[in-house]
């Protein structure tokens, strides 16, 4: 591939939160409904009029579709800057940019709302001289009409460009335009995956991006078998979990109640990290941690669940536990079995211990996070 075509809404940028902040709100005042972000596959990668559609009628409003969206829409934009970047957007934009890849935005969101998307983030509304958008377009997504102009605009043959999106729609537009996609799908479920099925290739972020796979300059910022990420900091007293760390498994791990760190945990992109925990008064400790719904035994929840790379004579339920996480390994997986699973945590304590011996993970030992 020699160029790449990406969407926005939910590729490059988190405006899915904004838009259920806003619904949430405006739903209560107006309607008196509890908004719970319902039939999502119905709103996702469609033009903003249909979203609305799909909400009127699933949530059974007495207005029309432009009503709606008249009345919220000036809502939404006045949050558009708080969009944020997905997790491995900025690093890849960066790197295709860097190695001079062409690259254009193909998007059934209205121009002018591309263009105030972009306008918070550096550098994007100059990296990206080609956008198409939803209104200059005779038939959005899923025709594919929009990536089709994409090409020509960027002087392309369709077999030439890659396509990175997160919704159906997009997928099914991409193909139909003759081009790879690659899926990093907003629908995560289980009974979402068959949505996705036609995607070349369906990655859990865009942190797993290898551009190498599809003939794209590959990246160099690996250390140690582990990418550094701009770090995070949790912290809490350590609860009882699922009760299989030790004994199910034999590794114990360090559970914390998520109620405090909700959002920022729904922003952070679900696989295995590595860090510096804190215990109390007991010392600052490396540690690699799973973030997420853990397939092999399927939770009910996002969670996170730290193993503190040392052995402890006891428990220590209730002492507090701040956390570092400061480089990402793995995305989440399921195994095949139970012993597959244990040894893929084993090998990721290996990775973890070996790197935060180095910089830059080793520098963050001495945070003040760590030490007050």
């Amino acid at each position: 591939m020699s160029n790449v075509i990406f969407d926005l809404d939910g590729t490059l940028l988190d405006t899915g939160g904004i838009v259920d902040e806003v619904c949430e709100e405006f739903l209560v005042a107006k309607y008196g409904k509890q908004w719970d972000g319902r039939n999502l596959e119905k709103r996702l990668g469609k033009k903003p009029l249909q979203a609305a559609a799909a909400i009127v009628e699933d949530y059974e409003l007495p207005c029309t579709p432009e009503q709606f969206l008249a009345e919220t829409v000036d809502l939404v934009r006045g949050r558009f800057r708080n969009a944020k970047a997905l997790p491995g957007a900025n690093r890849l934009l960066k790197h295709l940019v860097a190695h001079k890849i062409p690259i254009a935005i193909g998007s059934n969101s209205y121009r002018s709302f591309i263009a105030e998307k972009l306008a918070p983030h550096s550098g994007w509304t100059e990296n990206f001289p080609v956008i198409v958008a939803g209104d200059e377009v005779q038939e959005p997504k899923p025709s594919p009409q929009i990536f089709l102009e994409a090409a020509k605009r960027l002087n392309a043959t369709p077999s030439c460009c890659l396509v990175i999106e997160d919704s159906p729609t997009g997928i099914t537009a991409g193909k139909a335009a003759g081009m790879k996609v690659v899926a990093v799908p907003s629908l995560p479920s289980k009974a979402s995956r068959h949505l996705y099925a036609s995607a070349d290739q369906i990655l859990s972020s865009l942190l797993d991006f290898k551009p190498e796979l599809w003939g794209l300059p590959p990246f160099q910022d690996w250390i140690a078998n582990a990418l550094p990420i701009e770090p995070w900091y949790i912290s809490g007293p350590v609860i009882r979990g699922f009760g299989r760390g030790s004994k199910v498994l034999g590794i114990p791990t360090a559970n914390l109640p998520t109620g405090a760190f909700s959002k920022q945990l729904a922003e952070q992109v679900c696989g295995i990290y590595l860090g510096w925990a804190r215990l109390s008064d007991k010392g600052v400790f490396k540690m690699v941690m799973s973030v997420g719904w853990n397939p092999y035994f399927d939770n009910a929840e996002k969670t996170v669940e730290p193993w503190l790379l040392h052995e402890f004579p006891e428990d220590f339920y209730g002492e507090e536990l701040r956390l570092i996480v400061v480089g990402y390994i793995r995305p989440e997986a399921n195994f095949s079995s139970l012993e597959d699973l244990i040894n893929k945590i084993h090998e990721d304590g290996r990775i973890a211990k070996a790197a935060l011996d180095v910089p830059p993970y080793s520098a963050f030992q001495e945070d003040k996070f760590l030490q007050q």
